[in-house]
C-alpha cells in the first residue's frame, strides 16, 4: 500500500489494491493448505509441489488483474503500472505461497508420522496383551492337567483326599476366573491365592512338602498369577526329586523402589541338577516381565547349598 501511495497512487487506490491483492492471496495459501492436508507428495516428486505453487502464483497474479480492473479502469495509469510490476508481484506472491506450502508440507508429515507411531505402538499394545493373554491361558492347562492326574491317582486309594482335592480345585479355579480381567492385584491377594493352591499341592504330596510364607511388603502390587509358575517350579524341583520332606520358602519384602520376591526350595544335587530358566513356568514369567518392563533383569536363578533359589523383581512405581 505504501509502495503505491509513494508511487503517485491515492490511498484509496493503494488501499483497494492491498485489500484485494492480499485476500485473494490469503485465500490462495489457504487452498494450499487444505490441499496437503488431503495429499502430500512423495519425496522425490517435490517437483509437483513447485509446479503448484508456480500454477497458483500466476492464477492469482490474473484474477487479482481481473478483480482491480473491476473498480479502476483497463488502460488507466494503474493499469499500466500494474504491468510493470507484474514480476515483483509475481515473485512476492510465489514466496509467500511456497512458504505456506513448506510449513504445510512439515507439518502434515510430522502429523502423519505421529499418527503412525500411534497406529504403530497401539498394534504393539495389542500384540502384547494378546501374549500376555496367551500365557496366562497356557498356565491354566498346565496346572489343571496336573491336578486332574493327581485326583485319578487318589479316587481308587484314598477317595476322601480326592474329594478334597476336588473342592479345593473348584475353589481354586473360581479365584482365577475372577481375575481374568485383572491385570495387578496386591500382594496379599495373590498370597492368598497362592495358599489355596499349595493346599491343593498339599493333599497330592501329603507331610512331604510344607510352605513358610513371609510377607514384609504389605501395599506392594504385582501381575496376577505371577507366582504359581515359579512355587510350581519349586515344587517340581523340590518334591518330584527328592525322597524326604520339603520346605518352600517365598520371601517378599520392598526394595529400593522394587518388590523383591524369592521362591526357595531344596534339592538333591545326587539326583537332580537345578534348572537355570528353560522350563516353561520360569519362561513364561520372565516372558511376561520382558513384556510388561522392557527388562531381562528382573528374573534370577542361582544355587546355594542345595537350595535353588529364584527371585523376581517387580519395579513399584
Amino acid at each position: 500500500m505504501l509502495v503505491l501511495h509513494n508511487a503517485g497512487f491515492s490511498w484509496s487506490v493503494a488501499l483497494l489494491d492491498s485489500i484485494i491483492s492480499n485476500a485473494l492471496l490469503a485465500a490462495t495459501c489457504m487452498l494450499v493448505t487444505l490441499t496437503l492436508q488431503h495429499y502430500l507428495p512423495e519425496h522425490n516428486r517435490y517437483s509437483y509441489l513447485v509446479g503448484l505453487c508456480a500454477s497458483l502464483s500466476f492464477l492469482w497474479l490474473v484474477i487479482s488483474r481481473s478483480v482491480l480492473l473491476v473498480f479502476l479502469k483497463e488502460g488507466s495509469e494503474y493499469d499500466s503500472y500494474f504491468s510493470q510490476s507484474l514480476l515483483l508481484r509475481g515473485a512476492t506472491g510465489f514466496l509467500i505461497i511456497s512458504c505456506t506450502a513448506l510449513v504445510s508440507v512439515l507439518w502434515y508429515t510430522l502429523k502423519d508420522r505421529e499418527e503412525t507411531e500411534k497406529r504403530r505402538t497401539e498394534a504393539d499394545q495389542l500384540a502384547k496383551d494378546a501374549e500376555l493373554n496367551n500365557l496366562r491361558q497356557q498356565l491354566q492347562p498346565h496346572f489343571l492337567f496336573n491336578s486332574l492326574n493327581s485326583i485319578n491317582a487318589l479316587i481308587g486309594s484314598q477317595p476322601q483326599k480326592a474329594r478334597t482335592m476336588i473342592l479345593q480345585l473348584s475353589d481354586f479355579l473360581r479365584g482365577t476366573l475372577k481375575k481374568e480381567n485383572t491385570e495387578w492385584v496386591s500382594l496379599e491377594e495373590e498370597l492368598q491365592h497362592l495358599s489355596l493352591y499349595l493346599e491343593i499341592e498339599k493333599v497330592r504330596f501329603g507331610h512331604r512338602l510344607s510352605a513358610n510364607i513371609i510377607n514384609d511388603a504389605d501395599g506392594a502390587r504385582l501381575p496376577v498369577m505371577l507366582l504359581q509358575p515359579l512355587v510350581e517350579n519349586a515344587i517340581k524341583f523340590g518334591v518330584y526329586d527328592t525322597t524326604g520332606e520339603i520346605e518352600i520358602k517365598i520371601h517378599a519384602a520392598a526394595e529400593n523402589g522394587f518388590l523383591t520376591i524369592s521362591v526357595e526350595n531344596p534339592f538333591d544335587p545326587e539326583t537332580s541338577t537345578p534348572k537355570t530358566g528353560t522350563g516353561f513356568g520360569l519362561r513364561s514369567v520372565q516372558r511376561r516381565l520382558s513384556l510388561l518392563f522392557a527388562r531381562q533383569d528382573l528374573l534370577q536363578t542361582r544355587s546355594e547349598d542345595n537350595h535353588f533359589i529364584t527371585t523376581i523383581k517387580i519395579p513399584q512405581s
